[in-house]
């Protein structure tokens, strides 16, 4: 299956862990990956507060770049999932609004028809290679290990920008994936609640609060890890969660996976070519669980 992949900025920039990991369960999956290397930032929603006009022709580009190479649009990132769907929704309903986006294009060569389909890896995973599929490739079980779904914001609403309304199952699929792999899926109340990082630079005790929260409800729960479809929320609950602990005024110490590494894991790949050794926070206790050192 062909994709126009876009990987966002954090894979190929503060966790490029994601980025290696995301094109080794790719290739298992038989995935191609055609990557748009000339893709600008999505904006990350804050262009979209601040600039509408820029964001849509940002993000215009993008979409139109990848009906240019006839293929469904791959993220594996949830805000980079929120804000391409939103641009892609807004551009399909408003057509004075896909005009001045077209204008713009017009001078890098591009022109947007409005066809392309924005799908997240997970999206992916369930609804075009399958279950079953998935359910063959695993070739180490993670028996014992109790994972914790954090879904974040972006991948979940708006439900109209999302296919949530068509499609409410979305809200499952990270649940469904962490049961076929063998391991465990932690109910929490913080799995799609917001990680704290939109507030970083802002507040940022109040975002470490929310992350730490987030963290301790899933441990007390019993969560070894949590897995993530974001990088952003990767970033924000692996590199920050020390800083959290201080706020929160108790250790924390959870492990964040982003969804190819736990995945990676189950299909036989070694932690370290998963790159699970450059995590702030240490993922050896939780890979002894299921007879896996790093």
């Amino acid at each position: 299956m062909k994709v126009a992949f876009w990987p966002g900025c954090v894979s190929k920039g503060a966790c490029p862990e994601l980025y290696v990991s995301t094109h080794k369960v790719a290739d298992a999956l038989g995935l191609e990956l055609v990557e748009l290397e000339e893709a600008p930032c999505t904006g990350a929603g804050v262009l979209s507060e601040q600039n509408p006009a820029l964001a849509d022709s940002l993000n215009g580009l993008t979409l139109a770049m990848a009906e240019r190479q006839g293929a469904d649009l791959m993220t594996i990132c949830s805000t980079c999932q929120g804000v391409l769907s939103g641009t892609q929704f807004h551009l399909a309903n408003d057509p004075a609004r896909l005009a001045r986006v077209n204008e713009t294009l017009a001078s890098s060569g591009y022109e947007y028809r409005g066809t392309t389909k924005v799908k997240h890896l997970l999206w992916i995973l369930v609804e075009d290679i399958g279950l079953d599929r998935l359910a063959s490739l695993v070739k180490h079980k993670l028996t014992g290990l109790n994972v914790a779904p954090f879904y974040g914001c972006y991948i979940l609403r708006p439900e109209e920008y999302l296919g949530l309304k068509e499609r409410p199952e979305r809200s499952t699929y990270l649940e469904q994936i962490i049961a076929l792999i063998g391991a465990t899926p932690v109910e929490y109340l913080g799995k799609s609640k917001c990680c704290g990082f939109p507030m970083l630079t802002m507040n940022r005790e109040v975002s470490l609060k929310m992350g730490g929260k987030h963290i301790l409800e899933a441990k007390s729960k019993g969560a070894d890890v949590l897995v993530t479809p974001c990088p952003l929320c990767h970033l924000n609950l692996d590199g920050q969660q020390p800083d959290a602990a201080g706020v929160m005024k108790q250790p924390l110490g959870v492990p964040i996976l982003h969804l190819p590494q736990l995945l990676g894991l189950a299909f036989g790949f070694a932690p370290e070519d998963l790159r699970l050794n450059h995590h702030v926070i240490n993922t050896k206790a939780a890979l002894e669980k299921v007879e896996l050192k790093v």
